[in-house]
């Protein structure tokens, strides 16, 4: 939804002692972040928790962007996420995560997950456990503890280029 419905909902709710919302599931990973426009801030500021679905971008963060088509998952998504095409912007971000990923002797996914929950905004991501391997990754996520200060941050954040909106036309 919008910001200013979220927000109408909110006051509705409030000024009639309805039970106000408490969480936001927005999609939100490092390749699509328009949810930092307005909707985040607006949670921040209303004590709105942040439940981000696809951290890891229906698995493109999580193997070299080069590969990614070669799974049944990216074979089936095509060339792009939601309708929206992979873009250099895209692929240099997952170059990233991969840099950072064999630089601390964790997966892609650890990373692309471990940068989601750096975001002050976020209270945890809804993960897939379809596999052990993807438990241990989401613990060790919580243990790598990247600060939003974080250099490893920066250089994810600095490459985003905005998208059009997912979900509206």
């Amino acid at each position: 939804m919008w910001t200013h419905q979220f927000l109408e909902y909110q006051y509705a709710a409030r000024s009639r002692g309805w039970t106000e919302f408490v969480s936001m599931q927005n999609l939100y990973n490092a390749i699509y972040r328009e949810e930092e426009r307005e909707m985040y801030p607006a949670c921040s500021k209303l004590g709105v928790g942040g439940i981000p679905w696809s951290p890891v971008t229906m698995g493109f963060l999580t193997r070299p962007w080069e590969e990614f088509n070669t799974t049944a998952r990216g074979e089936g998504q095509g060339k792009g996420f939601f309708g929206q095409l992979t873009t250099e912007e895209d692929k240099k971000i997952n170059d990233k995560i991969r840099e950072i990923a064999e630089a601390r002797g964790v997966t892609m996914a650890t990373v692309a997950i471990a940068w989601v929950l750096s975001k002050p905004f976020i209270t945890a991501p809804i993960l897939g456990m379809s596999k052990k391997e993807r438990v241990d990754e989401a613990i060790s996520a919580a243990v790598l503890q990247l600060s939003p200060a974080d250099a490893d941050v920066h250089s994810i954040d600095e490459l985003y280029a905005p998208k059009r909106v997912i979900g509206f036309s």
